[in-house]
């Protein structure tokens, strides 16, 4: 990782609109998406044990940013992912892991160690014994990132409700991987 970028413990809530930047810049989305998702990042916030992470520069920039929460079968994104998993008989991924809900790295900054530095960070010492998470069902620098750190494909083609492309749903054990 580089020596200018710090990760630390994160005050979401408070950095919201700047992580935010960060991701519409990282996934190209719309001020109306970025508008629906910092509401469902602040309803986030308020779950028991939800925790964020920060990569920040030298000048207090943020760069870079994780959060996620132990998962709860009642969470919308449980709903959703439910049916795929219990079609490969894999749904108790769902029951005693942690969730990471939104990792982002902005594109000026990516392949410097900075995802998984932010993704070890905040899934060590968690007490889950694993870690789940989804992302775009296409081979792209996160998913061989993800698989780096040892998680690999549970359900594939999974479709959310306006998501325009399919999700891969990831698991792995904790803790993740170290590179040796």
């Amino acid at each position: 990782m580089t020596d200018d970028v710090v990760i630390g413990p994160l005050d979401l809530g408070a950095r919201v609109d700047e992580a935010l930047r960060v991701q519409a810049y990282a996934f190209g989305l719309s001020e109306d998406e970025v508008a629906v998702r910092r509401q469902i990042v602040l309803r986030h916030l308020t779950y028991p044990r939800a925790r964020a992470f920060g990569a920040t520069t030298g000048d207090d920039r943020l760069v870079g940013f994780v959060y996620g929460m132990p998962n709860d079968r009642a969470h919308w994104w449980s709903t959703v992912v439910e049916p795929y998993l219990r079609g490969q008989d894999l749904d108790g991924w769902l029951d005693e892991s942690f969730v990471i809900t939104e990792l982002h790295v902005h594109p000026g900054y990516q392949n410097r160690g900075i995802g998984r530095a932010l993704i070890t960070t905040i899934t060590d010492g968690v007490p889950e014994p694993r870690s789940i998470l989804s992302a775009i069902d296409v081979e792209s620098p996160a998913r061989g990132l993800y698989r780096s750190l040892g998680y690999a494909d549970l359900a594939r083609r999974v479709l959310f409700p306006s998501a325009p492309k399919p999700y891969a749903v990831m698991g792995a054990p904790l803790p993740l991987q170290k590179r040796t």
